[in-house]
C-alpha cells in the first residue's frame, strides 16, 4: 500500500443546491446507470456502482480510457500528456490502488524545483515526505486497469459522444442517452435509472443545456472555472550515446515562473519508461488562454523557444508533438465532492469539484457513487 501523505482538511459534502433535491426511494433492486466519461472520475464512479451490485454503462467520446491521464506514444517512448503524477492523501484512494499492484511506482522527483523566469532554481517546492507516484507504463494505465472488467463485460463504449439526454419514451421514469460515433453514426440507449456526468464542468453544463434539463446542477456548475493548457512533448534521441545520457539540467521536474511555461518534466526519469531523453512542457494557464486559438505551429515555436530559455537545451529535438487541452486545470473548484439531484437521477463528478489533482477526480467519482447507492441500495454485491 502506498504510504499516505498527511490528511487534508475535511472535504465538503454536497450543499443544499444539489442534495436538497434528493428524495431517497425505498427498495433494493439493482438499477442501471449511464456514466458519461471514462476518465478517472467516471471509472471510479462506475466501478463503485458495480461493486454495489448495480448495472453500469459507460460512454466515452474518445477511443481510449483515461481522460486527462492520457499517454501520448512516440517512436522514442511515451509522454504523459496530461496529469504528471499523483499523491495519496485519502485512505480510500490508497485502498483502491492496492487492487492494482504493479501498475504504479514511485517517481524520484519528490523535490520538484521552482524556477525563476530565467530558469534558475529558486526553491524545492514539494516536501520530500510526500511521495510522488506515476502509473506504468503510462499515466492512463491506472484508469485502464480499473476499466478492464467494464470493457470485458461490454459495458464500456468508446468513440461514443453523448449529445443529448432525455426521458425514456417508453418509461417516463427512466432516461435514454443519444450518442454519436466518430463516423457520424447515431445510437440511442434507453432504460437508465440515472445519468452521471463525469466530464469537465463546461461540457457537462453544455450537455444539460442542450438536453433542456431543469436541474440545480446547471447553476451549481456555473461558478467553476477551468483553465486550458498547451502541452509540448519533445524527444532528443541524440542524447543516448556513450558518455551522454541527459541534456540540460540535472533536475527531473520543475514549476516555472516563465510567462509561457508552468511545468517541465523529464519523462525518461519516470520508472519503467524509455531511456531516450524526453520532456513534457506544459504552458501556463494565462498564456494558454491567451493563445488558445492560435495556429499550432506558432504555439509550438513559441514554447520550444521558451523551453530552451528555461532549460538551456538548444539542441534540435528529434521528435515534437503538441496537444491542446481546453479544460486542464481547475482554478475555481465547486467546493463540494460531487453533485447529485436525487429527484431526477442526474449527477456530476470530476476533479473540478474539489480541485485539480488526480486524487480529487477519484474521490469525486467515488463519493457520487456512494450518494447514488445510498438512495438506491442493492442487495447484490459484485467485484469490479
Amino acid at each position: 500500500m502506498p504510504p499516505r501523505s498527511p490528511a487534508p482538511a475535511p472535504r465538503r459534502r454536497p450543499s443544499s443546491a444539489a442534495s436538497a433535491a434528493s428524495a431517497p426511494e425505498t427498495g433494493t433492486a439493482p438499477r442501471h446507470f449511464a456514466v458519461i466519461g471514462a476518465g478517472l472520475a467516471g471509472i471510479a464512479c462506475a466501478r463503485t456502482l458495480v461493486q454495489a451490485g448495480h448495472r453500469v454503462t459507460v460512454f466515452e467520446k474518445t477511443d481510449r480510457v483515461g481522460g486527462r491521464t492520457a499517454t501520448h506514444d512516440s517512436p522514442f517512448g511515451s509522454f504523459d500528456a496530461g496529469a504528471q503524477y499523483f499523491t495519496v492523501r485519502d485512505e480510500r484512494f490508497g485502498q483502491a490502488l492496492d487492487t492494482v499492484p504493479g501498475v504504479f511506482r514511485p517517481w524520484s522527483a519528490n523535490a520538484v524545483r521552482v524556477l525563476d523566469a530565467t530558469g534558475r532554481v529558486s526553491a524545492a517546492s514539494q516536501p520530500t515526505n510526500e511521495p510522488h507516484w506515476v502509473a506504468s507504463p503510462g499515466m492512463d494505465a491506472l484508469a485502464q486497469a480499473w476499466a478492464q472488467p467494464l470493457l470485458q463485460a461490454g459495458n464500456l463504449h468508446l468513440n461514443a459522444h453523448v449529445v443529448r439526454i432525455q426521458r425514456d419514451r417508453l418509461d417516463a421514469g427512466q432516461w435514454q442517452v443519444h450518442a454519436e460515433s466518430a463516423d457520424g453514426a447515431q445510437q440511442v440507449v434507453a432504460g437508465f435509472d440515472g445519468v452521471l456526468l463525469a466530464q469537465p464542468a463546461d461540457p457537462a453544463r453544455a450537455l444539460l443545456d442542450a438536453s433542456a434539463l431543469k436541474t440545480p446542477l446547471v447553476a451549481a456548475m456555473a461558478n467553476v472555472v477551468t483553465a486550458p493548457c498547451w502541452t509540448l512533448m519533445l524527444a532528443f534521441p541524440q542524447a543516448v550515446r556513450p558518455g551522454l545520457t541527459t541534456l540540460g539540467p540535472q533536475w527531473n521536474a520543475a514549476r516555472s515562473t516563465h510567462h509561457r511555461i508552468a511545468w517541465l518534466a523529464r519523462e525518461s526519469s519516470k520508472p519503467k519508461r524509455s531511456s531516450v531523453e524526453r520532456w513534457t512542457v506544459q504552458a501556463s494557464p494565462a498564456w494558454s488562454h491567451e493563445h488558445l486559438e492560435d495556429d499550432s505551429e506558432r504555439v509550438q515555436a513559441k514554447l520550444l523557444k521558451a523551453f530552451g530559455e528555461v532549460t538551456g537545451i538548444r539542441a534540435e529535438p528529434g521528435y515534437v508533438a503538441l496537444r491542446r487541452w481546453r479544460y486542464a486545470q481547475t482554478t475555481q473548484p465547486l467546493g463540494e465532492s460531487h453533485l447529485w439531484d436525487g429527484k431526477t437521477g442526474i449527477g456530476a463528478c470530476g476533479d473540478w469539484c474539489l480541485g485539480h489533482r488526480l486524487e480529487d477526480a477519484f474521490v469525486s467519482g467515488l463519493e457520487l457513487a456512494l450518494a447514488v447507492t445510498a438512495q438506491f441500495p442493492s442487495p447484490q454485491a459484485a467485484v469490479a
